[in-house]
């Protein structure tokens, strides 16, 4: 029986899988709901699944959105809503040491070092980095400054502290409360409180100005100045807008998004979205609490107002949420949504690009522009020969259209008109051969055909176009192996193309498999004939029986090799005969 009373509750499934973690005001009432009205869709599928449900209660309704997000980052059930972050965002930590240090990072180590972050912008990490780096002399070493080495003389000034990025604390000639006093200033402008840092800065610059230490005041001075070039990169919206959680939202179909902006005295010192998956019906407001309870968890964030379009479902009671309608934080509220709004169109772009077909048209326009083609090669053909001293001539053409290979348009040729090693001859056969055929059968034509090789075997392949009539309607280029050297016909100077260009890649991955092809089908070839060679020398042994002994044994060294009993279960004891005989195979 369940409580009326706030609290998360969680659906199992029949393999005792959690699929679902929601929250409720009144636990019954919510449960309930599932089961006592119609439903459609995915919930329905859901709540045909779920054989066992468990709660936990809590105090109240913020505190179970709370527990539920909670739980839902742990577990990720299948049909709760699904954020999606790039964890790999970088972070700034001051490190838990003695003389802390302030890095870049992207791995969050929980052993007391704070991090600041997550930064949507490598740039604007190093942005900040660089302005402590001007306002502060930070060490960058990895030692362990502790007082009992300090005061051993365990350490060496490095080349830091005579350049003047250091002050030498390795050396003990910089006191660690001064040190950690320029790192207590460092968090207050990590958490956009510049304020507070160019308050005491001004204060200092005062009191040497009155000391007469013109010198100290002057290099207060500088400091604020870079200070005040930082603050100007910043939007600045109203002064009198003090600590606020900006939130815009936008959605397309199942995917929401969700953009943060922390307003720190009128000025915006951080921003960050995240994509939001619908897995059920979840309304607007349902996914914008999600989504603020992730954000101001990640940002660590203590802001007592929010901004936002639109009121979420679930509202904390030490929080003050604000519809704006006009001025100045209506256009905070705008600026997030515009932020939500590229963030998704940026997304849909990129995916666009990383799609294989938008990828390929670009490297093949690419093609086209480095060999000066006429039209698109969405159709390319390469032809490649292989023999060894003239033995067994054989040439094979491989297919590529859209930039992939199409295996069931390949093609081997025997060579039949070329008696020995001649490969000028033999790659005029079987271009002549191969574009015969296609024009006769009214086939498309390739917009560009490879040769692998120089200048003699572009120069049959192109004297068997011309006899065609296609040397016109066909681009042919050649590829010399050595150097990589493309060339055209009539031309002697060859072109070279960037080794690290697609284009390049794309005419080595064709060539390439035109030699595979090629040497697979000689290698093939050569195996049939030294099969049929012994194997046709044993007398009464037939077309069928070799059949039956090479599917059994695999090879002629394997039949040599075989026991007599074995032959005569596979073939019969006359026929085994013959061939122990031949063989002088020892049964």
């Amino acid at each position: 029986m369940l409580p009326e009373t706030p609290g998360v509750y969680q659906f199992f499934d029949k393999t005792g899988s959690l699929i679902y973690i929601g929250k409720a005001k009144n636990l019954k009432r919510r449960v309930s709901s599932y089961f006592a009205k119609k439903l459609t869709g995915k919930t329905r599928v859901m709540t045909g699944r779920i054989t066992d449900i468990r709660h936990i209660v809590v105090e109240t309704e913020s505190e179970a959105l709370l527990l539920e997000n909670s739980l839902i980052k742990k577990h990720q059930p299948r049909y709760n809503v699904l954020m999606k972050d790039d964890k790999t965002y970088p972070w700034i930590c001051v490190k838990n040491e003695p003389f802390p240090r302030v890095y870049m990072t992207r791995n969050v180590i929980y052993d007391g070092s704070v991090y600041y972050g997550p930064y949507t912008s490598v740039v604007m990490v190093r942005t900040l980095l660089d302005l402590i780096r001007k306002l502060y002399r930070l060490r960058t070493c990895s030692y362990n400054l502790s007082e009992k080495k300090i005061s051993e003389g365990h350490y060496k000034v490095c080349l830091e502290y005579h350049i003047g990025n250091c002050k030498g604390a390795c050396t003990g000639k910089e006191k660690e409360e001064d040190y950690n006093l320029s790192i207590a200033q460092i968090i207050e402008i990590l958490k956009g409180n510049i304020f507070i840092v160019t308050s005491h800065l001004k204060g200092l610059m005062e009191r040497y100005s009155g000391e007469m230490k013109f010198e100290k005041a002057q290099a207060i001075k500088e400091k604020l100045e870079i200070i005040e070039k930082y603050r100007g990169r910043s939007t600045v919206v109203n002064p009198r807008i003090k600590d606020v959680d900006v939130f815009g939202y936008t959605e397309d179909g199942e995917k929401a998004y969700v953009n943060f902006l922390k307003v720190i005295r009128g000025a915006v010192v951080q921003s960050h979205t995240i994509e939001l998956i619908r897995r059920m019906e979840e309304s607007k407001e349902e996914v914008i609490s999600l989504a603020i309870t992730e954000l101001r968890q990640i940002h660590e964030s203590e802001a007592k107002e929010v901004l936002l379009s639109l009121r979420p479902d679930v509202q904390h009671d030490s929080i003050k949420y604000t519809v704006p309608v006009k001025g100045d934080k209506l256009r905070l509220v705008e600026l997030a949504e515009r932020n939500a709004i590229h963030y998704r169109l940026n997304k849909k772009k990129r995916l666009a690009g990383h799609k294989p077909a938008n990828k390929t048209r670009k490297h093949l326009e690419n093609l086209k522009k480095d060999l000066r083609l006429s039209e698109l090669p969405v159709h390319i053909e390469c032809f490649d020969n292989s023999n060894i001293q003239g033995t067994s001539p054989v040439a094979a053409c491989v297919v590529f259209r859209n930039g992939r290979p199409v295996r069931r348009e390949y093609r081997h040729y025997n060579i039949k008109s070329v008696t020995g090693p001649d490969d000028f001859a033999s790659m005029e056969e079987v271009v002549f051969r191969r574009y015969r055929r296609l024009v006769d059968e009214d086939e498309p034509l390739p917009q560009l055909i490879i040769i692998d090789g120089g200048k003699g075997q572009l120069g049959s392949a192109v004297k068997s176009l011309e006899s065609l009539s296609l040397e016109k309607r066909i681009t042919v280029i050649g590829i010399a192996k050595k150097l990589e050297e493309i060339y055209f016909p009539g031309d002697s100077v060859p072109l070279y193309i960037d080794k690290n260009s697609m284009s390049l890649k794309i005419i080595q991955q064709l060539r390439n498999e035109a030699h595979r092809f090629s040497i697979n089908f000689h290698r093939d070839q050569r195996s049939r004939k030294m099969v049929n060679s012994v194997l046709d020398e044993i007398p009464g042994i037939g077309v069928k029986t070799k059949k039956i002994l090479l599917r059994h044994f695999g090879s002629v060294e394997k039949i040599k090799g075989s026991a007599g009993s074995e032959l005569i279960e596979v073939v019969g004891l006359s026929k085994a005969a013959k061939i122990i005989d031949f063989f002088n195979i020892i049964s």
